[in-house]
């Protein structure tokens, strides 16, 4: 079949941009309703944990039914979360809101199943960069948009930009997206399948369940990609810290021609780390920076240029040191994400990528929980250099294990 990315690039796009309107203008206006840095972290920590409930359910569903139907019923749920809040009274129903888009929050997992659907191994680190450029391209736009409607026309107008770009992304995924055909549950063998040949054509798999503990465990006690899924919780849990934080802590921290920053402000700060970001996938999406360093070089790379970032963002008290440090944390995640969950994939069977796509998606859930209510909790008691250091900190440990596992990781790609 022909390989619908571009389609699916597109629809990742629209929801991204939602999304990336509501990241600098929610912890100011579930401050509107009288909440406190805890409360904000502990919003943001609502969504990621119904999430982590109701997303491998979905991709269950996903397997049985199809990718584009069950990305339809999670865009819905999107669409209805951003109407509630828009409208919504009081903070409890702001709440409502975030846990109703939580609970069927599985655009992103179900997007990269498909693209997993799809392409071959050798593509995937340049499809996966896809889903990079639209968060690139998501921050450039969403956040300056956001910023500036809040500014001149208050809080709900952007909530409602973010409401009709969801329900664009449902028509582009009704009437743009091929589907592809589903790929119910089945036991699958416990050992290896000797080649790529043998393995079924599309990733299916039995989806992870938020009790299944020891399931989990098998993977993490794999050799190569146990360290990797390490990595991955680890760089999740920092950019949960940071992103989680980053608005109330410029707020406390930063000021703008002598008055404290805002959503405008946040929002251009971002945009700018949109822009680099759509850089750095770019590249990516291009093939040389893989072709020159390599997969498992280019984490490493991403680790330290983002740990760089966020020690710096715990000095910042002015413009500069503040853009230098969205600098190193832009290109280090850029980096990071596409390079990481191409080497996981690389790791497991097609037959099981499904499986690993969804434990991912639940790491980040979990990382997203804990980060984001610990971030709110600092920056409430004034932490706010010892918030950035977190960030820092957790990042520092990702790289150290990854500069343990190089040689071992190395070989199993070239082996790949």
């Amino acid at each position: 079949m022909k390989r619908p990315l571009l389609p699916i690039f597109l629809i990742v796009l629209v929801d991204v941009l939602g999304l990336t309107i509501m990241i600098p203008l929610l912890p100011f206006y579930a401050e509107s309703f009288g909440a406190s840095a805890t409360a904000v972290g502990l919003l943001q920590s609502t969504y990621a944990g119904c999430q982590l409930i109701a997303g491998p359910p979905l991709g269950s569903l996903s397997d049985r039914l199809g990718r584009k139907p069950v990305l339809l019923v999670s865009q819905l749920g999107t669409f209805a979360g951003f109407l509630i809040l828009a409208a919504a009274p009081n903070l409890a129903v702001v709440f409502l809101a975030r846990a109703i888009d939580g609970i069927t929050a599985g655009n992103l997992s179900i997007a990269q199943a498909y693209i997993a659907d799809v392409t071959t191994p050798k593509e995937r680190s340049r499809a996966f960069a896809l889903i990079g450029i639209a968060f690139g391209v998501g921050f450039l736009v969403g956040p300056g948009v956001s910023g500036f409607l809040s500014a001149h026309f208050g809080f709900q107008v952007p909530i409602l930009c973010a409401a009709a770009l969801s329900l664009t992304s449902i028509l582009g995924t009704a009437f743009l997206l091929p589907g592809v055909p589903p790929h119910p549950e089945a036991e699958q063998p416990a050992a290896p399948l000797a080649s790529e040949e043998e393995a079924p054509v599309a990733p299916g798999g039995k989806r992870l369940r938020i009790l299944d503990w020891r399931l989990y465990g098998t993977y993490f006690r794999r050799p190569v990609l146990g360290g990797l899924l390490w990595e991955f919780f680890l760089y999740t849990f920092a950019f949960a810290i940071f992103m989680g934080g980053f608005a109330l802590f410029a707020e406390r921290r930063l000021t703008w021609n002598g008055l404290p920053f805002g959503p405008k402000q946040v929002g251009l700060v971002l945009t700018y780390s949109g822009l680099l970001g759509v850089i750095v996938q770019g590249s990516i999406r291009s093939g040389w920076p893989v072709r020159k360093f390599g997969e498992v070089r280019l984490v490493t790379i991403g680790f330290a240029a983002g740990a760089v970032g966020y020690a710096l963002l715990g000095f910042a008290y002015g413009i500069p040191v503040l853009l230098l440090a969205s600098a190193f944390s832009s290109v280090g995640n850029g980096v990071v994400r596409p390079s990481l969950t191409s080497l996981i994939t690389q790791q497991v069977r097609r037959d099981e990528q499904g499986v690993v796509l969804g434990l991912n998606q639940s790491l980040q859930s979990i990382s997203q929980i804990v980060g984001q209510a610990l971030a709110g909790w600092l920056i409430d008691r004034q932490w706010l250099t010892t918030w950035a250091f977190w960030a820092a900190g957790v990042t520092i440990v990702a790289l150290v294990l990854n500069r343990g596992a190089r040689a071992e990781r190395t070989a199993a790609t070239e082996n790949a």
